[in-house]
């Protein structure tokens, strides 16, 4: 069974499973949808992406436009700092930022409804990330948010990232069009 956490930001919610430890470790279920419907989650996902960085990467903001894509993230190696900004205009929480410390200790999971732009660094020497999403990539659809945008004001814990060209070049959240929201 998983344990839900809400943040104050409509849907979306920290999942922490249940572990099963004994003496040769520990088991637990990463993914059961009979689990997470009673928890009132009913994404359908489609596609699992498994990502490395080092030590001082961020990686973000990224998201895609209509239909979007729910997440479902997690660590399996190391640890990260996972960062979400809502961009849903008829949301009290739009342009605010929420974060968690994601982990190959603790085990939480964070679900990301649509709407949302997702980004983290990783904060140990090594971090596999793994995620859940609802909808395939569409190049066409992808979108990002400056992950260093003073409105919105993310406290990174790292000064000068390891970035993508991609991610060095996203807009501001004044920047982007409406048509590039929700």
């Amino acid at each position: 069974m998983v344990e839900r956490t809400e943040t104050g930001f409509e849907g979306l919610c920290i999942l922490e499973p249940r572990l099963f430890p004994d003496a040769r470790g520990y088991f637990y279920e990463s993914y059961n949808q009979r689990d997470l419907e009673h928890l009132g989650i009913s994404t359908v996902f489609v596609q699992d992406n498994h990502s490395c960085s080092h030590q001082g990467t961020l990686r973000g903001m990224h998201y895609q436009l209509a239909p979007g894509q729910v997440k479902l993230v997690r660590v399996v190696v190391g640890e990260i700092y996972d960062v979400v900004v809502d961009l849903r205009r008829d949301q009290p929480t739009y342009g605010r930022w929420f974060a968690v410390t994601l982990s190959a200790e603790n085990k939480r999971m964070l679900y990301i409804p649509a709407g949302f732009a997702h980004g983290f660094c990783a904060t140990s020497p090594v971090a596999e990330f793994l995620y859940k999403v609802s909808s395939f990539y569409d190049p066409p659809a992808e979108r990002g948010l400056a992950w260093d945008d003073p409105q919105i004001g993310i406290p990174w814990p790292v000064a000068n990232p390891l970035l993508s060209e991609r991610d060095q070049r996203h807009p501001r959240l004044a920047e982007i069009s409406p048509a590039d929201l929700f």
